[in-house]
């Protein structure tokens, strides 16, 4: 509200919106395929903590966790500047930050890379991705979509 004679008035407290990375947080731009170790901790996070869902229109993978995991969400941010994070909010009693995967990142590298590794995951989390994959259709490469649907210990052995 513009008052006579002043400026345009300020919005009081934050406005959701996109965190913005900032100093050493700051991405640097689009990643390629990471190493073993952030390929293995973001699989963790996402079947532990993660939503694999969409809204109806387009596919997305969402993590929402307290702040006091600020670190592990700057890391994301590095690690994959692709995502998105959101926050941090206070809602309904929780104080927490959100990233998010959508659009080409999603398809392009998430699902690709949750993709080679479903076999290795338990049935409900793998359940959950192909269900999202399905729903919006979202394409498997043949061969793991193949692996995944044989019990999980009986590849690879014999006897």
């Amino acid at each position: 509200m513009k008052q006579p004679g002043r400026g345009p008035s300020t919005f009081h407290g934050k406005l959701d919106g996109e965190t913005r990375a900032v100093g050493s947080f700051a991405p640097v731009g689009e990643t390629g395929r990471p190493d073993d170790f952030s390929t293995g901790f973001l699989i963790g996070l996402l079947v532990g903590e993660g939503h694999f869902g969409g809204d109806g229109r387009q596919p997305q993978v969402t993590l929402r966790m307290h702040v006091r995991h600020e670190k592990l969400f700057r890391w994301l941010q590095r690690m994959f500047p692709e995502g998105r994070l959101y926050g941090p909010y206070h809602h309904g009693g929780r104080y927490y930050y959100q990233w998010m995967a959508r659009g080409e990142f999603l398809r392009r590298i998430l699902v690709p890379l949750v993709s080679d590794h479903l076999p290795r995951l338990d049935d409900y989390a793998a359940e959950r991705f192909r269900s999202m994959c399905e729903r919006y259709r979202l394409e498997l490469p043949a061969e793991t979509a193949r692996a995944a649907a044989k019990p999980a210990g009986r590849r690879g052995r014999k006897g």
